[in-house]
Parts: C-alpha cells; sequence; structure tokens
C-alpha cells in the first residue's frame, strides 16, 4: 500500500507523542506495520534498499510481551511488500 499517493493519514512509528503532526509526508514511501505492538503504524522506508525491505526490520518498542521496551520484529508479507507482519 502507497501511503503516500493515497494521502492517508497514519501515525509514523517513531514520531512523538506531542508531534502536531505525526502522520505521513509527502515524498516519502511507508509501509504499514500488522501485528504486534506497533499494529496499525506506518514504517518510513524511504530510501531502503530492496534488500533491506526483503530483510525486514527491528522496531523498537514502548509495549511489549515482557513489559515496558523491547523489539518488535517485521518482516515484508509476500505479497505485499508494504504491509509487514
Amino acid at each position: 500500500m502507497d501511503r503516500d499517493q493515497e494521502g492517508l493519514p497514519g501515525r509514523v512509528h517513531g514520531s512523538d507523542h506531542d508531534d502536531p503532526n505525526p502522520g505521513a509526508r509527502p515524498g516519502r514511501t511507508y509501509a504499514e506495520l500488522v501485528a504486534g505492538p506497533p499494529d496499525g503504524l506506518l514504517l518510513d522506508i524511504t530510501g531502503w534498499t530492496a534488500d533491506g525491505i526483503q530483510t525486514g526490520a527491528a522496531l523498537t518498542t514502548k509495549l511489549g510481551q515482557f513489559g515496558a521496551g523491547g523489539r518488535a520484529l517485521y518482516n515484508p508479507r509476500p505479497v505485499d511488500q508494504r504491509r509487514w507482519d
């Protein structure tokens, strides 16, 4: 899903909680995070290589299985590279 072209609002992973505009910005490319603590957030993948997108990402989270803090591992879905589980 190309949030850059759709203009859909969505909170970007890593944006500050008090950011007046925590959503997608024009000219950027985003992947939608699915499942896990950051479910529903967008990940800015602008400038990532195809290999980097295929590899996935370990993201820091404020909430996790073992309490506050930790990492959530995401990989692209085989069907749609822009949505990560």
